[in-house]
């Protein structure tokens, strides 16, 4: 008699927590989790205790585990994924999917027991600015004990996967970031500022340094364009980067904070003139992705990373890192419209297929299977229950 094939296992950790979605390793658990669970994996997730007050063991079919940290600026992710760590290597998971080359050095500890295990390793930590002396040193180290503690090395760009093989000699599989890409977007939150479509451009990220929201304002504000710079975006603690940034006053300067409603969001995106992107390290940028999706012309810094992503030059321009750079795009768009509203146009074609969360997913999910020796049946018959997330 035949027995009944056990269901691939699968443990994931290194981020918040899922539903909780903050940031881009956020968004990739809960669109990868969601769609593994559809193809009949056993999905668990690692959530942050301390940010989950209800605590339901399974989400929309996932298995959430609410493991502590010690709650310090420094010690808080680590920690947390050091715990998370422990408590799926005496488990019965199959495969360990961590995120953050932060956790590269705990690939000793499911070494030790003998589990598979998965890292993505995101973008060049050791370089960014909030990262000095030994913060830099330690991305730098634990990225390349990344490169020996676990069996397979995720990067999510072309450009990634070659650093990695330049600087630590370690081969890498890439599958990158996904996208949702939307046409169509209700213009009434920013109608609500007394704006329309194309009055603006556009930033959206987090106030730090390797952001350079700071070059762009600076060259914005010595361009002769009326239209107006959005910024979307904060840092959630004091910081005097961001203070110094937000204390400019100037007419066309709009800053909005944190946008959390993601309706609002969607309408800035849709409705900008363009799009600045300042992002200077990483691999697949989510930012660059949703500007994608939502049909943006988009202005991004001249790097290895964004010429990938806009596939040099065929979905944007480039700004070098100048002040006087950001001042000659500005009016350079604003003298081509033409060109700014057929970059729009074509946005969405950007998103080729390996930016298709689908897509993403079928590469994980082989990956998962090829370490773990699990196949799973491509046609699950039983439909997973979606239930209304707690919050």
């Amino acid at each position: 008699m035949a027995t009944a094939k056990k269901k691939l296992k699968v443990a994931i950790m290194g981020a918040k927590g899922y539903p909780y979605v903050y940031g881009g390793y956020d968004t990739l658990i809960r669109e990868l989790g969601e769609r593994l669970v559809k193809r009949g994996v056993h999905v668990r997730v690692y959530n942050h205790r301390a940010l989950f007050p209800l605590k339901p063991r399974f989400v929309n079919g996932i298995e959430c585990i609410y493991t502590p940290a010690i709650e310090s600026k420094q010690l808080t992710q680590l920690s947390h994924s050091f715990f998370s760590m422990v408590h799926a290597c005496f488990s019965d998971v199959d495969v360990i999917f961590v995120v953050n080359s932060a956790n590269g050095p705990f690939g000793v500890i499911s070494r030790f027991f003998r589990k598979k295990t998965v890292i993505n390793v995101d973008g060049l930590e050791w370089l960014r600015p909030k990262w000095k002396g030994f913060g830099s040193k330690y991305f730098f180290w634990a990225s390349k004990m990344a490169t020996k503690l676990y069996d397979q090395i995720i990067n999510d760009s072309d450009e990634m996967q070659r650093v990695y093989k330049e600087l630590f000699d370690a081969d890498s599989k890439v599958i990158a970031y996904g996208a949702n890409p939307r046409i169509d977007s209700d213009p009434e939150p920013i109608e609500r500022w007394g704006l329309k479509s194309h009055d603006y451009f556009l930033i959206v990220g987090r106030l730090i340094p390797d952001n350079n929201a700071d070059l762009i304002i600076e060259g914005f504000l010595k361009s002769d364009t009326k239209r107006k710079l959005v910024i979307v975006g904060d840092v959630p603690f004091e910081d005097d980067y961001a203070t110094i940034l937000k204390n400019k006053e100037d007419d066309r300067l709009l800053f909005l904070g944190y946008v959390t409603d993601q309706e609002e969001l969607a309408a800035w995106y849709s409705h900008c003139f363009a799009y600045f992107h300042g992002h200077e390290y990483g691999g697949t940028n989510p930012a660059m992705l949703k500007a994608l999706g939502f049909g943006c012309a988009i202005l991004a810094l001249d790097t290895p990373f964004n010429q990938e992503m806009l596939q040099d030059g065929k979905h944007g321009w480039y700004f070098k890192k100048t002040t006087e750079s950001v001042q000659d795009i500005v009016e350079a768009s604003e003298s081509s419209t033409e060109r700014m509203a057929y970059f729009r146009s074509i946005a969405r074609e950007g998103l080729i297929q390996r930016y298709n969360w689908d897509f993403v997913t079928d590469q994980y999910l082989e990956v998962f299977e090829t370490l773990s020796g699990k196949k799973q049946i491509k046609n699950v018959p039983e439909k997973v229950k979606f239930e209304k997330v707690p919050t």
